[in-house]
Order: C-alpha cells, then sequence, then structure tokens
C-alpha cells in the first residue's frame, strides 16, 4: 500500500514538471515575435544586425534630416551622436515627433537603411526613452531637463 501511494507521488511530480515544461515553451514560442532588442545608432554602425532581425532603434532626429516624401513616406536621421543612421518609414508620424527629440523606432536594418514598421515620440518637453538616456549618458552628452 505505501509503495502503491509513493508511486502516485511521483507520478503526480512527473506530469507536474511535464505540464510546466510544456507551458513555458508554448508560451516562450508565443512571445517569440513580440521580443525586440534595443540598439543605438552606434551599435548598429558598428555591428550591423542580419536583414531579417526585427529590433529597436532609438536616439535624437538630426535637427534638418527630415525629409518627406509622397504621400505618407518620411526619411529622416537618428543619432545617438557618434553614429547616423537612416530611417525610412511610410505612415502617420506621432504628433509629438520633431527634430532634435527622442524617438525609437521598430523595424529591420536593410542596406544601411533602418525600415521602420513604428515610431514612437517624446512624450511631453522632459520625456526621454530610458535607453537613449542610458546611452546618451554613457558618452557625457545627456543634459537633464532644467539645466
Amino acid at each position: 500500500m505505501r509503495n502503491l501511494k509513493k508511486r502516485r507521488r511521483i507520478q503526480v511530480i512527473i506530469l507536474t514538471f511535464i505540464a510546466l515544461g510544456l507551458s513555458v515553451a508554448l508560451i516562450g514560442y508565443g512571445l517569440r515575435d513580440g521580443i525586440n532588442y534595443f540598439r543605438s545608432p552606434s551599435q548598429v554602425f558598428e555591428n550591423p544586425p542580419d536583414p531579417s532581425e526585427v529590433f529597436r532603434i532609438g536616439g535624437l532626429v538630426e535637427e534638418g534630416s527630415i525629409i518627406r516624401g509622397g504621400g505618407k513616406g518620411v526619411q529622416f536621421i537618428v543619432t545617438d551622436t557618434n553614429a547616423r543612421v537612416l530611417v525610412e518609414y511610410s505612415g502617420i508620424l506621432p504628433d509629438l515627433f520633431a527634430e532634435n527629440q527622442g524617438m525609437i523606432g521598430t523595424g529591420k536594418y536593410i542596406n544601411n537603411i533602418f525600415q521602420a514598421s513604428e515610431i514612437l515620440a517624446k512624450h511631453d518637453e522632459s520625456y526621454m526613452p530610458k535607453e537613449v538616456v542610458e546611452i546618451l549618458k554613457e558618452q557625457g552628452v545627456f543634459q537633464p531637463s532644467g539645466e
């Protein structure tokens, strides 16, 4: 009788671990397209990603670099003050998108052009994406608002 109870407990534990492993695998499979790595323009310039890789790039929109094409297309340069990356975007830009402001774009780097599928802009005068602030601080060029 004791042996049977022990065997049942072991079976339940094994089944629990199998179910847990299967759950983690299914969650990972479902989220694989939603995970995007962040890169600065310097990182993209130094080590260009594979053209099939979707990632996020962030920095400041370079002054005088915004070129609006016919329709909804736009080109601009994003910089972290060390490197510059040309960005192409077909869509409607956020209302707060402007030169010398922080932005983050999601897309692919193909033929030395970042082809964005989404552009995010600052929220107010003092907002800048956390990743952009960290990179600008590393380079010694970040100045918080109010200074």
